[in-house]
C-alpha cells in the first residue's frame, strides 16, 4: 500500500490495531467515530492520528473523498453514510484481513458460518499444536489479525472469519476455507439476507489452485456455493447430503494420511477421515450432533493445515467446550439447566433445542433484525417457553398456539418459573436467539447471571 493518507470509519478494537500498524509502516492516518470512548481518544492521541467525533454525513463525504482507502471496523452497519460516501467516490475499502495479508506471508486457515465459528476455530488450533505446529487464533476475537502477525512464533494462524470482514475484503484468500453453515443473522448491520450471504461466500471468491475448501455438504446454501476453482473438501453428518462438484484433492496436502474424496463423515459411532478412523464417539466429551459436526469441519480444516491424525484425535479427546455453549450448569430434581447464552440466532436455538428430548426454553434479548418465528419449528420438543427482553412479544408470537409460553420480566423471574415449568428428564435452556444488550453488557454477562441464579435456586432448595 503506498504512503496515502488512510482513513478509518470507526475506531474501536481493531481499527486500533490497524491504525497502529499503519502508522508504524509510515502512512498518514485519519479515523472518525460516531462515538469514540475515552479508550479511543487516546489511543488515537498516543499515535497521533486526528480522530474526528461524530461526524455528520457531509463530513464523511468529505473524509472520504480525502482518502486513498477506506478500512471499516467490523461490524460498522452498511447502510451507514462511510458506505455510501465511499460508493460516491469512487474510494476503495480493504479489510483488516486484506491488510494482514499483504504485511505477513504465513498462512491463514479460516472459518466462517453463521453458528459454531468459535468452537471450530480454536478446536482447530488445538488441534495444530498437539501435531506440533506453532498456531494462533485471531480475527473476530480478543486479537485482530494485524496484530497476531506480530507475533514471530505462529506458522500458521486460524481465523475466525466474520461476514463483518469477508463482505469487505478485496484480496483476501486463506490458504483453507471452511464455511460451516448458513441461516439469518446480523439483519441489523447487513442490509438484506442477500448481502450477508454474499458475506460469507466471498470466503471462496478468491479460490485458486493451492486453496482448499472445506465445504458442509449438509447445507444447501454452503454447498451450493462451493468453488468450482481449487481443492473442495466435503464433511457432514448425512442430514442433507447437498453433495457438490468441484475439485477433488488427488492427494491430501498430509500425504499418507490423505482423505480420498475428501469425506469427512461419522460412520461406525465414529469419526472419519477418508478410510481413516479418527475418534470413536463414545470417547468425545461433546458429543450432540452439532458438535459433531464442528469436530468434523475442525479436524478437516487442521488437517489440510497439516495436522497430523494422532494430534485430531488427541484435542478431540480432549475437548470439553466452550463457556456459554450449551454448558451443564447443575442437575437437580431430575431436571438439568443449560446455558447456551452465546446461541444468538433462532438458527443455534433449533441446534441446541435439537439435541434433547425435552425442554423449558429460556428465549428473547434484543432482537438483531430476524425473524424470531423460524423458532417454531422446534416446539414439539418444548414443554414450555418462557419469554424474556425486548423480544419477549416476538418470542410470543413464535410458540402461540404451539406449546405454553410465559412471560418474565428479569432473569430472576425467568429460572424461576422454568423450574417450575420442568419436569423430571426434562432440560432447563437459556437459548436465547437473541443478543444481550437489552439486559447485559454482554452474552457471557447474561449466561454468568443464569448460572448464579441456578446454584442460588437449587442452594436454596436443599
Amino acid at each position: 500500500m503506498s504512503p496515502d493518507p488512510v482513513l478509518l470509519a470507526g475506531y474501536a478494537v481493531a481499527n486500533q490495531a490497524v491504525g497502529a500498524q499503519l502508522t508504524e509502516r509510515g502512512h498518514p492516518v485519519v479515523a472518525a467515530d460516531d462515538a469514540p470512548d475515552d479508550r479511543a481518544l487516546s489511543h488515537a492521541g498516543e499515535l497521533g492520528i486526528n480522530l474526528r467525533e461524530r461526524p455528520d454525513p457531509e463530513a464523511w463525504l468529505a473524509l472520504v473523498a480525502n482518502a486513498r482507502v477506506m478500512v471499516p471496523t467490523p461490524g460498522l452497519p452498511e447502510r451507514h453514510p462511510a458506505f455510501g460516501a465511499a460508493a460516491a467516490t469512487g474510494t476503495p475499502i480493504v479489510s483488516e484481513l486484506d491488510l494482514a495479508q499483504r504485511w505477513d506471508s504465513r498462512p491463514t486457515l479460516a472459518v466462517t458460518g453463521t453458528s459454531g465459528k468459535t468452537t471450530v476455530t480454536l478446536l482447530i488450533s488445538s488441534m495444530l499444536e498437539a501435531s506440533g505446529i506453532a498456531a494462533s487464533v485471531a480475527g473476530n476475537t480478543e486479537t485482530p489479525m494485524v496484530e497476531a502477525i506480530r507475533d514471530p512464533r505462529p506458522a500458521v494462524f486460524v481465523v475466525e472469519a466474520s461476514s463483518f470482514r469477508l463482505g469487505h475484503s478485496r484480496c483476501y484468500r486463506p490458504a483453507v476455507g471452511a464455511w460451516l453453515n448458513f441461516a439469518p443473522d446480523h439483519l441489523d448491520v447487513h442490509e438484506s439476507l442477500a448481502s450477508y450471504r454474499a458475506a460469507k461466500a466471498s470466503l471462496w471468491a478468491r479460490a485458486a489452485g493451492g486453496t482448499t475448501a472445506v465445504v458442509n455438504r449438509d447445507d444447501p446454501v454452503v454447498a451450493a456455493h462451493a468453488p468450482r476453482r481449487g481443492r473442495v473438501v466435503e464433511y457432514g453428518l448425512g442430514e442433507g447430503d447437498h453433495r457438490v462438484s468441484g475439485t477433488r484433492p488427488a492427494a491430501w496436502p498430509g500425504g499418507e494420511y490423505g482423505a480420498g474424496e475428501g469425506d469427512y463423515r461419522v460412520s461406525g459411532e465414529a469419526l472419519w477421515a477418508g478410510s481413516t478412523e479418527l475418534v470413536p464417539i463414545a470417547e468425545l466429551r461433546r458429543s450432540q450432533p452439532h458438535e459433531l459436526s464442528n469436530a468434523l469441519a475442525a479436524a478437516a480444516v487442521a488437517m489440510a493445515g497439516g495436522a497430523h491424525p494422532d494430534g485430531v484425535r488427541l484435542a478431540l479427546r480432549q475437548w470439553v467446550g466452550l463457556p456459554h455453549r450449551m454448558m451443564l450448569v447443575a442437575e437437580h430434581n431430575g431436571v438439568r439447566y443449560y446455558d447456551d447464552s452465546k446461541s444468538t440466532t433462532p438458527h443455534s436455538v433449533r441446534a441446541a433445542v435439537r439435541s434433547v428430548e425435552s425442554a423449558v426454553l429460556i428465549a428473547g434479548g434484543r432482537n438483531k433484525g430476524l425473524d424470531l418465528g423460524a423458532m417454531a419449528e422446534i416446539a414439539g420438543r418444548l414443554r414450555a417457553v418462557v419469554a424474556i427482553g425486548e423480544a419477549a412479544p416476538e418470542v410470543q408470537e413464535a410458540f402461540a398456539r404451539r406449546c405454553p409460553v410465559v412471560v418474565a420480566t428479569s432473569m430472576e423471574e425467568a429460572v424461576s418459573s422454568a423450574a417450575g415449568l420442568a419436569r423430571t428428564g426434562d432440560d432447563v435452556l437459556l437459548s436465547p436467539g437473541c443478543a444481550s444488550f437489552d439486559w447485559y453488557e454482554s452474552y457471557a454477562q447474561r449466561g454468568d447471571h443464569f448460572a448464579h441464579l441456578v446454584e442460588e435456586l437449587i442452594g436454596g432448595s436443599r
